[in-house]
């Protein structure tokens, strides 16, 4: 297995909350000797949609990223996907159906309640934290259940904002985790949490852990919304997977795995 730098999880400006180009995105991605580089925008549906593409903006993002893979095909390999949001009913036929490489499966919502975003943060005043924590990890499971995506997003988001459980937060998890385990799912190491209050990576050390006891694999993405997002965290993520025990990575090119080692 050859080493290689990959990143999976990159936005564009079409969701309406990152800026510059995807050329720009790709260029900065060479500049750091990225290897494999995933585009995962966040899909059309009918909820919420001033955080994410139109229908009708899918084939700009489409025609733009496959005009990169040719233009820059001798310097970096980038793949084709869209971060999906776990909200029945509002997932959408025309992104499910798309032939991608892979699909980033996502819980942002509760019962529409937005909590990773900081308009709707007094939510978290108004119910159980421990109920909270509970709710989330269930939506986690069932998207894990529909078979339809190939990677679990910043699976402990819901920690986002640092309003943590008074129960054992392996224990909320670890049905969810076995549910991502059937379904042959892979894990994202995601960085991005380094940069929000509660400042640790998605997942945590205990849920990494509980994730190699599985023999879950694990992809790396950076969930970059800025050009000088790109790469983020990628030292810091290296050192928890080993510290864990994993000795490789994942991605995926036309829904198949592939592995590397780090």
């Amino acid at each position: 297995m050859k080493k290689l730098r990959i990143d999976l999880h990159n936005h564009t400006y079409l969701c309406n909350h990152a800026t510059g180009t995807m050329e720009e995105y790709i260029q900065e991605a060479i500049k750091q000797g990225i290897d494999i580089f995933g585009f995962s925008c966040h899909a059309p549906m009918n909820f919420d949609i001033k955080y994410r593409m139109t229908l009708e903006e899918m084939d700009i993002y489409e025609n733009e990223l496959f005009r990169l893979q040719e233009v820059y095909k001798d310097k970096i390999k980038i793949l084709f996907a869209y971060e999906v949001d776990y909200l029945p009913p509002y997932l959408e036929p025309k992104v499910i159906s798309k032939n991608v490489d892979y699909f980033i499966g996502s819980v942002h919502f509760i019962n529409k309640w937005g909590f990773d975003n900081p308009e709707f943060i007094g939510g978290y005043d108004s119910k159980d934290i421990d109920t909270i924590w509970e709710e989330y990890f269930d939506a986690i499971s069932k998207m894990a259940n529909t078979r339809l995506f190939d990677i679990v997003g910043h699976i402990d988001l819901i920690k986002v904002f640092k309003y943590l459980p008074k129960k054992d937060i392996k224990e909320i998890a670890y049905d969810a985790l076995k549910e991502i385990q059937k379904a042959n799912m892979t894990i994202e190491v995601n960085p991005a949490g380094l940069r929000k209050p509660i400042e640790e990576i998605y997942p945590s050390y205990d849920l990494l852990k509980i994730a190699h006891s599985l023999n879950i694999p694990i992809t790396l993405g950076s969930d970059a919304h800025k050009i000088e997002q790109i790469g983020y965290g990628y030292n810091e993520a290296l050192a928890l997977i080993s510290s864990v025990g994993y000795k490789n990575v994942q991605y995926f090119e036309k829904r198949e795995p592939k592995v590397v080692i780090f």
